[in-house]
């Protein structure tokens, strides 16, 4: 089914949650009940097939990491290599066995990029037999040190990205078009949640708007089989109970882990969504650790200072306290709550540009009672190298202090997840809302709330 298909590439998508609508609302047609189109509506009436713009200002993909064709060809013709084999620029394992092949040619070890220490002189080519004037040995070993430089730029560069993407809407760009396609109602809710996840965040002082709207509920409510009816034209909250329910709440958990979809799952699909999600832990404490010794960031105010990368760390922040949250609702669906008594892993707080900071503070805002916790246990990367220890007693402790909530904010358990009102997608030019995508498009080129003269 091509529709399905176009559904589920928008999972790999940053498409506005009105045009996911609309997709949904052609896929399923007269299977839904009259309030349920009525709910749905609220959205796709803002798709671009039906406004008057038919373009928006937003991004409608992720970034992608540019691969490394240049540097290749371009070997390829200093090297005089056959090009005639097909090469992919951009998978890393490519790149890696074609540096490995390559680099042997002028016996150069990969990895031994110092120009003084690691280049051979006349006498050891003469002896190794490479027969290249020390200018055109040069050339080449340059080459091959720019070529690997390229690959860890690449590498760098494809986990960034990743982490966006867990940070915004877990593991769904993992599923399957095999396993999106089990269940209708399913691939559905998935969509549609998944766009509402990935929406830009706005300049503000304030919460940000919660991912789980009314349109979510009502696609929920379908893959729990219960459809939204309408009496007499007028609406009204009549469910019924649907027996024969395919619902496919496997691939559902890749995005959406409440208490209802893990109580759907077996322990040991409950164990590999648990060991997916220790593992991404993992890889994101490694890379925040490499970010925090690079970037001098201030840990007491969590305050963007020059230097910073913030937009970096902030994915990255974001992708760990995704996994985070997702780790500890699994954690507690298995009624292994009691790991936390041994090893509870703290937040990551994002870094604050400083204006919204001040714009807090003359609303009579403080400092975010989280930074006080998050200044008290130890850092993540710390936990998992085994240099620190960090359990739930502890955390407990200095949330506290801090006068908060250590359950309701979710340091120590699973956060409630409440819904909120469908609201249009706005034109956002770094952070602000323009009424307008063309004058949003005009704002961005002049670089207008960028902090950038």
């Amino acid at each position: 089914m091509k529709a399905l298909e176009n559904l589920h590439k928008t999972l790999s998508q940053r498409k506005r949650p009105e045009d996911v609508a609309q997709m949904i609302l052609e896929i399923l047609g007269e299977k839904l009940s009259a309030k349920e189109e009525s709910i749905l509506k609220k959205a796709s009436k803002g798709s671009l097939k039906n406004t008057f713009f038919r373009y928006t200002s937003m991004m409608q993909e992720f970034a992608t990491a540019i691969g490394a064709e240049k540097q290749i060809k371009k070997t390829i013709e200093i090297f005089r290599l056959d090009d005639k084999e097909s090469i992919d620029f951009n998978s890393i394992n490519e790149i890696e066995k074609f540096i490995e092949q390559v680099s042997p040619i002028i016996n150069k070890k990969v990895g031994a990029n110092n120009f003084l220490a690691d280049r051979l002189n006349k006498e050891q080519r003469k002896e190794k037999g490479i027969d290249l004037s020390k200018r055109n040995y040069n050339k080449k070993w340059r080459l091959l040190k720019r070529l690997e430089f390229k690959l860890l730029k690449f590498s760098r560069e494809i986990r960034k990205i990743e982490f966006q993407k867990l940070g915004k809407h877990g593991l769904s760009h993992r599923i399957d078009i095999d396993e999106f396609q089990k269940d209708l109602n399913s691939a559905c809710f998935i969509a549609y949640y998944n766009a509402r996840c990935n929406l830009r965040s706005v300049f503000t002082n304030g919460s940000q708007e919660r991912s789980f709207d009314e349109i979510c509920k009502m696609l929920f409510n379908r893959c729990k089989g219960i459809t939204t009816t309408s009496v007499l034209g007028i609406f009204k909250t009549e469910t019924k109970q649907q027996s024969n329910l395919t619902t496919n709440w496997w691939a559902i958990s890749h995005i959406y882990t409440s208490k209802k979809v893990l109580s759907q799952l077996t322990d040991e699909q409950k164990g590999k969504l648990l060991g997916k999600w220790t593992g991404i832990l993992e890889e994101i404490a490694q890379f925040l650790n490499k970010l925090w010794m690079d970037d001098n960031i201030d840990r007491q105010t969590m305050v963007v200072k020059k230097g910073n990368d913030s937009t970096t760390w902030n994915n990255t922040a974001g992708a760990w306290n995704k996994a985070r949250d997702n780790w500890m609702n699994i954690i507690y669906s298995l009624g292994m709550d009691y790991v936390l008594e041994e090893i509870c892993f703290g937040k990551t707080l994002r870094l604050m540009a400083a204006d919204v900071v001040a714009w807090h503070h003359s609303t009579g805002g403080k400092l975010d009672p989280n930074t006080e916790v998050w200044n008290k246990i130890p850092l993540p990367w710390e936990v998992f190298q085994g240099k620190e220890k960090c359990n739930k007693e502890l955390v407990v402790k200095y949330c506290r202090k801090a006068g908060i909530d250590p359950q309701k904010s979710g340091w120590i358990a699973p956060r409630k997840q409440g819904f909120t009102e469908f609201k249009p997608t706005p034109e956002l030019v770094h952070g602000v809302t323009v009424s307008n995508p063309y004058l949003a498009t005009v704002l961005k080129k002049h670089r207008y709330f960028s902090g950038k003269a």
